[in-house]
């Protein structure tokens, strides 16, 4: 199982996120994609204050999804909303 984890810097506008969800998400193939704010943290602050994840169940649907127009486009969009976020591919035992 392969996961992309993002994390945004600070929570992204409400409305404006919901267009991305709607707009963008849906296009990419995916096993699973959840989201939410960050709600605390173990050694004080949060570094990240919302995450947003894809799962795929396999290295095949991973590559596929990560090099299609649909996840670049995804990218794009997120990077327009303004919050500064990172990304990490995570494989999963």
């Amino acid at each position: 199982m392969i996961r992309a984890i993002v994390q945004f810097e600070s929570e992204p506008d409400p409305v404006r996120y919901q267009q991305h969800l709607d707009e963008f998400v849906p296009k990419v193939e995916y096993s699973s994609f959840r989201h939410g704010k960050v709600i605390g943290s173990p050694f004080g602050e949060p570094t990240y204050r919302y995450h947003a994840e894809f799962e795929w169940a396999d290295e095949d649907a991973f590559k596929a999804a990560v090099n299609s127009e649909a996840f670049a486009a995804t990218g794009k969009d997120a990077l327009a909303m303004g919050v500064p976020f990172t990304v990490n591919f995570v494989s999963l035992s």
